[in-house]
């Protein structure tokens, strides 16, 4: 586990040396990524692949209802501020409570039964309140994967799903806007601009666990 010692961000230097701990979370990212999620991806494709999905309405609806869950608690972690360098994230432009719950409203007024959170979105919440304090550069890639790769694979599958079963309707969920992303990005390479190689490469190795979450709830839409 990385220290918790390293709260506050250094200056930001410049050049590649800002640009460096991103492209290498990208690069290992990339490394998990299937072709079904991106061009770029190494992976193997997703089984069963997406192109072969027989999506519900009321798997998709569990999947939102449950990314309503892990968004949500992704956004009071950072507005929490335990970890005083979290602060840097506060309202970045890219919260998606508010755009889930419109889609979830959405799909109330059409005549379906919203649920409560499911079993991977309550046990993904639970892990990123407790990994939020316990091991904040840990927190910091599942933070990172959550809004990058749903502006990346998660629009692919959300496009896919609306194709199938939503006569192509896109959701809030996936209204990303790319100048804000990147603002993000920068806000991200300030923060790890203070962090040690140690902890830089604790950061790197927690992205195959928040692929595991992450496909626990996509699961959903399909399963």
């Amino acid at each position: 586990m990385a220290s918790v010692a390293t709260q506050t961000a250094a200056p930001v230097p410049s050049g590649e040396e800002v640009k460096e701990f991103m492209v290498e979370m990208r690069a290992r990212a990339m490394r998990l990524h299937s072709k079904d999620q991106s061009w770029e991806g190494m992976a193997e494709a997703l089984e069963p692949p997406v192109a072969t999905w027989n999506p519900t309405v009321e798997g998709y609806i569990s999947y939102l209802v449950d990314m309503k869950l892990v968004f949500g608690t992704l956004e009071a972690v950072v507005n929490r501020a335990a970890i005083p360098w979290y602060a840097e994230l506060q309202n970045n432009g890219l919260e998606r409570s508010e755009a889930l719950k419109k889609d979830l409203e959405w799909f109330s007024q059409q005549g379906y039964t919203i649920p409560q959170p499911a079993a991977p979105g309550i046990a993904y919440s639970s892990f990123l309140e407790e990994v939020s304090e316990k091991d904040p550069q840990a927190f910091t890639c599942h933070f990172y994967n959550a809004y990058f790769g749903l502006a990346g694979g998660g629009r692919i599958i959300g496009r896919k799903v609306a194709e199938k079963i939503l006569s192509n309707k896109e959701m809030d969920l996936y209204k990303l806007d790319n100048k804000v992303l990147q603002e993000v990005r920068g806000k991200l390479n300030k923060v790890t601009s203070a962090w040690s190689r140690e902890e830089k490469d604790n950061c790197l190795a927690e992205i195959e666990k928040s692929f595991v979450y992450s496909r626990r709830n996509v699961a959903i839409v399909v399963w």
